[in-house]
């Protein structure tokens, strides 16, 4: 399912047979070449859209859940994603009703640090809207209703606070969403980025290590390609984060830095003064994570009166 305009290129979706019809792992971009995509592949197995039983989605990011919605019309299916990404598209959708300029990001990013000209290049209009509500809440450890098989949701939290893996228990597959990929790592970003009892990090790679300790066969993420090795990833993916973390200790010192300074020091895939100002913000979105999960072990401290938001080594 292509993603129009972004690195990732593509979403992978994956469809399970079922005597009710077939359920959807994800749905893709809502845009109409993925929508194309999605009816043409469906239809080299002999399947019309409107077939479909139900939309399982892994986690609320538009390129996952974009068309979620709009299968349901074509379909009458049911879509059900966990509970706590459920909560987030309610927030989004309430939050960009009173707010539709997105002045709150803008704020964000001058609270982060940046200057009057990066503020300038936020147009505040560069989102997309969230995606479809869902018609069922899915909680950890339940069994997606998927006639005649055991798809169970398994909730691992940090790429999205209800991001969800699906363990087909009854053909040994799993299937990965964005938290384990065989090459390159989910974001992991904190938003707003002083959001108080929240750790992204943390919880992700505690998400890791209880996915690592799965017996399971071929994995099936959202995006690259399947591969075997489940545990052997989750542990590289660990160790890039603890690198991660020593890297921004590093940066910290007893002279107070902003967030934005902290990310800028960071080694991104670019170079910082060529990136947009949407991936600065993601950037510092993932600087604050890290900061956070060193706040929480005791490296990091917040500095003064928390505008701009400045950190120092504690110890």
């Amino acid at each position: 399912m292509p993603i129009p305009g972004n690195p990732l290129a593509y979403t992978l979706v994956y469809a399970l047979e079922s005597p009710r019809g077939p359920v959807l792992v994800d749905a893709g971009w809502e845009h109409e070449d993925a929508w194309s995509a999605l009816k043409n592949g469906l239809g080299s197995f002999g399947i019309d859209i409107a077939d479909v039983y139900g939309v399982v989605v892994t986690h609320f990011h538009p390129d996952h859940a974009g068309l979620a919605g709009r299968v349901r019309e074509a379909s009458g299916a049911w879509v059900a994603m966990h509970a706590d990404d459920a909560a987030i598209i309610r927030t989004f959708r309430e939050v960009l009703g009173k707010d539709v300029d997105r002045s709150w990001e803008r704020e964000n990013l001058r609270r982060a640090g940046a200057d009057e000209r990066e503020l300038a290049e936020h147009s505040g209009r560069d989102g997309v809207d969230p995606p479809a509500l869902p018609d069922r809440e899915l909680a950890d450890g339940e069994l997606v209703d998927l006639p005649g098989r055991r798809l169970r949701a398994i909730w691992t939290p940090g790429h999205s606070p209800g991001h969800i893996c699906l363990n087909l228990e009854d053909a040994d597959r799993i299937f990965t969403g964005d938290h384990v990929l065989p090459r390159i790592t989910p974001h992991i970003g904190l938003y707003p980025y002083d959001t108080p009892d929240v750790d992204p990090l943390g919880v992700f790679m505690g998400s890791l290590r209880r996915i690592a300790a799965l017996d399971v066969g071929e994995v099936l993420p959202a995006h690259q390609y399947r591969f075997n090795g489940l545990a052997d990833r989750a542990r590289d993916i660990i160790r890039h984060h603890e690198e991660r973390l020593d890297e921004v200790a590093a940066l910290l010192s007893a002279e107070p830095r902003t967030l934005w300074e902290l990310a800028a020091g960071m080694t991104w895939r670019g170079a910082w003064d060529e990136m947009s100002i949407t991936s600065r913000r993601m950037a510092a979105g993932e600087a604050a994570a890290h900061l956070r999960a060193l706040e929480r072990r005791g490296v990091a401290r917040r500095e003064g009166d928390d505008d701009p938001l400045r950190f120092v080594r504690a110890r």
